[in-house]
């Protein structure tokens, strides 16, 4: 490996691993609030917020950004472990060949999902596939050795290794901290059998009431908040009116639902005529919704223009379940599959159309209520703010309502 080979792979490694650093950053503060907004998030083209937050930017609940760190640290180690008179420094290009061959495959993989997918330009993820691209080409011209003997090689590798105790240190080191780094990345939820459990839990498990300090506090603040004027849901004669703005696609509104489901369950059957509870989906999508500025939800317009679909034949309430419950499975495709089995669609294209003005009028009511963000509740033509309140202070309030009521 010439100097010039081993300063462009420095480079390259040293870029990827910048750029998986920032996206690993960045995802992470989306999992913690996901109407977190970064450098990268331009317009609604040239975003990192729609991909990472897309089927596309975990596995199994780890951001993929992760893994680009473990793979640009791994060949900055392998440039490291060959370099002056070392025994592996014949065999690094290729292993650093091989790992890129691998790399390539997946970032093609995402590049297509991004820009064809979900068309949007990710500027932290592009700069990961130039540096792969580059790993890709530098190490398969530097590499002298037949990749057929690697097996061998690696072998004989090892045991330089195992005699050799700082490097041995530094790999395992390096493993040790790739494991916790998996292992301890906080999860996003990763399967809709796992959002069962988590209502189970949640409607078996209630957080503990509040305290008669607490209550009060609790009736003195929402006595501050302003009510709405001009309401446009009517109340029907219930006590109690909940209105949510939600987006089936945004991992905040499915944490809520998780929280709330059981709360409202209950509310709804103990008082099935003082407690009514309103759904309309608010899509963060400048598709179907113009107030949204920047970000796209690839699939977001399609489900809530299905659950408007779901109505005709009373499954809309079936179909928000689902779409929360498998939020990670949610894509054009799969919404489309559901509308059919859920609604009975034929032609997904054709009911789009009838339907896609009462989600863009969901929506324009939505903003004109002030909503900037889901999900966005009401209980009695007030704002909840802050995208709802923890499940204990939202079950006080409901019967707060009910006890101002009678």
């Amino acid at each position: 490996m010439t100097s010039l080979s081993r300063k462009l792979l420095v480079l390259c490694a040293l870029l990827g691993l910048g750029a998986s650093s920032a996206a690993t950053y960045v995802h992470y503060n989306l999992i913690r609030n996901p109407d977190y907004s970064s450098f990268c998030d331009i317009n609604a083209t040239v975003s990192c917020k729609a991909a990472y937050l897309s089927q596309y930017g975990s596995v199994m609940g780890v951001p993929v950004a992760v893994g680009g760190i473990v793979f640009f640290g791994w060949v900055l180690l392998m440039l490291w472990g060959a370099a002056g008179k070392s025994r592996i420094k014949d065999s690094a290009p290729a292993y650093i060949f091989a790992g890129s061959t691998l790399a390539l495959a997946i970032v093609l993989y995402l590049a297509y999902a991004s820009f064809f997918v979900l068309k949007e330009v990710c500027p932290l993820c592009v700069a990961t596939y130039v540096a792969v691209i580059g790993i890709f080409i530098v190490s398969g011209g530097a590499s002298s050795v037949p990749m057929s003997s690697l097996p061998k090689r690696a072998l004989a590798d090892m045991r330089v290794l195992i005699a050799t105790p700082l490097a041995l240190v530094i790999a395992l080191l390096f493993v040790a901290g790739t494991a916790l780094g998996l292992t301890t990345f906080p999860r996003e939820a990763a399967s809709g059998g796992g959002a069962v459990a988590s209502v189970a839990a949640a409607a078996a498990a209630p957080a503990a009431p509040l305290t008669a300090q607490q209550q009060e506090e609790l009736q003195r603040w929402w006595a501050m908040q302003p009510v709405s004027p001009d309401f446009p849901y009517p109340n029907e004669g219930a006590k109690v009116l909940i209105v949510e703005f939600a987006d089936f696609q945004c991992p905040h509104c499915r944490q809520m639902y998780l929280a709330y489901k059981p709360i409202l369950d209950k509310f709804q059957a103990q008082y099935p005529k003082d407690v009514k509870f309103v759904f309309k989906t608010w899509p963060i999508s400048s598709k179907c919704n113009p107030t949204v500025p920047g970000i796209n939800f690839v699939a977001t317009c399609e489900a809530s223009a299905a659950y408007q679909m779901a109505k005709k034949n009373g499954t809309d309430d079936r179909m928000k379940d689902w779409f929360f419950v498998n939020q990670e499975q949610i894509s054009v495709a799969t919404v489309k599959r559901i509308a059919g089995e859920m609604a009975g669609v034929k032609d997904f294209e054709a009911e789009y159309q009838k339907v896609i003005g009462q989600v863009r009028s969901d929506a324009e009511a939505g903003s004109k209520l002030g909503v900037n963000s889901t999900p966005s509740f009401f209980v009695n033509a007030r704002r909840i703010p802050g995208g709802g309140m923890p499940p204990q202070y939202f079950e006080a309030l409901l019967d707060l309502e009910l006890k101002k009521a009678k």
